[in-house]
């Protein structure tokens, strides 16, 4: 059982795993100043694949709590869909396609599901990825897990990046089954995209399909190694292809992808990324989802800005 207790000012929640480690912790009472909400956040921390009680108890909590605004979920986010989609009275399209609530938010009395993954990360994208690099470079994409973020990445590329785009996606997991979910998911989204789902149990196993990308290609860390749990996708013995942008998608913990690309940096000539963008970006669509602001994206350079000095 969770100990939640009723809110006593407007409130967003973080519900996560370590939740007290994130920056956002720190950051949001700055935000909160700037775009002056009477607000504050709180964390609710629940371990990986935690029970469907627990998640439809921290659901109905904020629901059924009129001062509980809504919530940022990381990591559970699959796994709260599966668990309370029942609950909401209105899931936006991304959430019902991805199979995933990333942002809870009110609307007067309904609770309202949304999937933010597919926004934050183009928007992510378009910040680090240069113009015309896949039309110019021929590149591919490999994303590292099946998870929620690596399926927004794909349905991103796949329905919303223009005439600039891979040729090729590549997704890799651990597991069959989640493979087969993203595979019932994307298939047929983009026919001048090709999506391959390569089931890779171990390291040495995205070792190998790494060496098969091609130069000038974007490799993605969406496994949740290197902060949910400690270590990397790869071994230190893998090659990262030449020209490649290297991506990894947390901005805290070991980041250990990081410091394996980061010691082929110069060799390779690799870009190599951290996930502080994509933090700032996935945040900022749920805080303007959450407090119902309008012109969030005209501030999201003062809002980093805060965020880096908090």
């Amino acid at each position: 059982m969770l100990t939640l207790q009723p809110a006593t000012r407007p409130t967003i929640y973080f519900i996560g795993v370590t939740t007290g480690s994130s920056s956002i912790m720190r950051v949001f009472p700055k935000w909160a100043e700037a775009l002056g909400l009477d607000a504050i956040i709180t964390g609710i921390d629940l371990v990986p694949h935690s029970s469907v009680a627990e998640y439809r108890e921290a659901v109905e909590f904020i629901k059924n709590d009129p001062l509980s605004m809504g919530a940022l979920v990381t990591t559970h986010k699959i796994d709260l869909y599966n668990a309370c989609k029942d609950l909401f009275e209105f899931l936006d399209p991304y959430a019902v396609q991805l199979g995933e609530i990333s942002c809870i938010s009110k609307q007067g009395a309904k609770l309202c599901g949304h999937a933010k993954d597919p926004i934050s990360s183009g928007l992510a994208l378009q910040r680090f990825v240069p113009k015309n690099f896949w039309s110019e470079r021929n590149g591919e994409v490999l994303l590292l897990g099946a998870g929620g973020a690596s399926l927004a990445m794909a349905l991103y590329f796949c329905k919303n990046a223009g005439e600039d785009i891979p040729r090729k996606i590549t997704i890799a997991n651990r597991s069959k089954a989640r493979l087969d979910s993203a595979r019932q998911i994307l298939s047929g989204l983009n026919d001048r995209i090709e999506v391959e789902f390569v089931l890779n149990p171990t390291a040495e196993d995205n070792d190998k399909t790494l060496s098969e990308m091609s130069d000038y290609s974007l490799i993605v860390n969406g496994t949740g190694l290197g902060k949910d749990a400690p270590g990397s996708p790869i071994t230190d013995a893998a090659s990262f292809p030449t020209g490649s942008l290297v991506w990894e998608i947390n901005y805290r913990g070991d980041l250990l992808i990081m410091a394996q690309a980061k010691a082929q940096q110069a060799e390779r000539k690799l870009v190599v990324e951290d996930g502080w963008v994509y933090f700032i970006h996935g945040w900022t669509q749920v805080v303007a989802e959450v407090f119902h602001i309008d012109d969030i994206a005209g501030r999201v350079d003062e809002l980093s800005i805060i965020a880096r000095n908090a």
